[in-house]
């Protein structure tokens, strides 16, 4: 698989700019994954984090239900790689672990969040709200805090990939 990555549109409205823009980023993180082995995938390269790229994919799949689904539709079906009991065994991998199983569940939450929102406009409030403050949020905010997200973790996914195997990149 070779991960195409599509640059955002420079003169688009604003719903096709940070669509685009959040694509982009999805599509940054799977290309720092691509051609890795499985364990290669899981290795905590930069010590004492426990942060890996499958961490980092597992991680970004929850977090696309929770902002996607839990938050925008009020629809909550719980995390997929972490409990109440581990709040980061997303980052908590073992040899059973697979990079099939964490993009799987990675590209599924993206494909419900490409769907949940296409029912909202960017300034339409979410149906879910805060679990801090109570109060809903527009989907432009949504999709701003996901690029933001993804940006942030893709700093990560930067060092974490050279150190795994030297391959650097922007």
């Amino acid at each position: 698989m070779t991960t195409q990555r599509t640059e955002p549109a420079q003169n688009a409205d604003d719903r096709t700019m940070l669509e685009g823009w959040l694509d982009y980023h999805r599509q940054t993180l799977a290309w720092k994954c691509e051609g890795l082995t499985d364990a290669q995938l899981r290795t905590a390269s930069v010590p004492p984090s426990e942060l890996s790229l499958m961490g980092l994919v597992r991680h970004m799949a929850d977090v696309e239900r929770g902002w996607f689904r839990r938050v925008l539709v009020d629809d909550d079906p719980g995390p997929i790689f972490y409990t109440d009991e581990d709040r980061d065994g997303e980052f908590h991998l073992t040899e059973d672990d697979t990079w099939h199983e964490a993009y799987a569940a990675w590209q599924a939450e993206i494909d419900i969040a490409r769907r949940n929102a296409a029912d909202f406009g960017l300034d339409e409030l979410s149906r879910g709200t805060s679990r801090h403050t109570g109060d809903p949020f527009t989907l432009r905010w949504i999709y701003t805090h996901m690029i933001e997200e993804y940006a942030r973790h893709n700093g990560h996914a930067d060092l974490l990939r050279e150190c795994v195997d030297g391959v650097t990149g922007d």
